[in-house]
């Protein structure tokens, strides 16, 4: 489970930056087609959703310490 937090924290920090670039019009849309940016935004509502879910399990300052 460790391993498939890392790739969607990944995925939503790429996806945060494409955000950020479509502000000045250089998002991922631009350069690759159609398909390919549907898959890549897919991946990323994935992981949203993954992170949002799990977020309490995987935070290491959401879950109260054991000592």
């Amino acid at each position: 489970m460790k391993n498939i937090h890392k790739i969607a924290f990944v995925l939503l920090v790429i996806g945060g930056l494409n955000w950020g670039l479509e502000a000045f019009g250089y998002g991922i849309g631009a350069y690759v087609s159609s398909d390919v940016a549907m898959v890549i935004y897919l991946l990323v509502g994935v992981s949203a959703l993954i992170e949002a879910f799990g977020h309490k399990e995987n935070c290491r300052n959401c879950v109260p310490s054991k000592a």
